[in-house]
């Protein structure tokens, strides 16, 4: 074997008795502060424990039996990152180019194709410490609307509607005016 090979074949052992990537099956979840840990079961059986990478502004907890990509930081099983989860038991379908936010519970923030963005929930709770703008030519409700302040549009505001009409009064038939409404609004 000449010297060559010799390197060659201690790079091959070297490189081997680093831990690659590979993947994992959740097994169970838990917080640490503000950072998840995982316990996953790898292909071959290994128990492993990891910390969940997530991007910056996303956050998810997967649910037990989701797939995990399991990074061995510097090849040591000890110190592993997850950098990928996916649990197909609730993915949505999506077509070419689709973006979707989804849960194991049904809901779904889905970015479809003709520039539509759905949105499927059992109730949708929106906070604006100062004001939610709506820019469209038509806003469409299937059910009630109520409002806990005045609605307005660009002549007055219901409040003033009301004002009106609850003071009016009509000529009478014999000469002056009848009395204000007896239903007020």
């Amino acid at each position: 074997m000449n010297r060559a090979q010799q390197v060659r074949e201690l790079v091959s052992r070297a490189v081997a008795a680093i831990r690659q990537s590979f993947r994992a099956t959740l097994t169970r979840s838990g917080r640490a502060g503000p950072i998840i840990v995982i316990q996953a079961e790898a292909l071959a059986g290994e128990k492993v424990a990891a910390e969940l990478m997530q991007h910056y502004g996303f956050a998810s907890a997967p649910r037990p039996g989701a797939d995990m990509i399991v990074i061995p930081v510097g090849g040591n099983s000890n110190h592993s990152v997850v950098v990928a989860s996916e649990d197909a038991r609730y993915r949505i379908d999506l077509e070419d180019g689709e973006a979707a936010i989804y849960s194991d519970e049904g809901d779904k923030v889905h970015l479809k194709r003709g520039r539509v963005i759905e949105i499927v929930t059992e109730q949708l709770n929106i906070n604006a410490a100062k004001g939610v703008a709506i820019t469209t030519p038509e806003l469409t409700t299937t059910g009630n609307i109520s409002a806990n302040g005045d609605i307005a549009d660009g002549t007055r505001s219901m409040s003033g509607d009301r004002q009106i009409f609850n003071s009016h009064t009509h000529p009478g038939d014999s000469g002056g005016t009848t009395g204000t409404p007896n239903s007020l609004q």
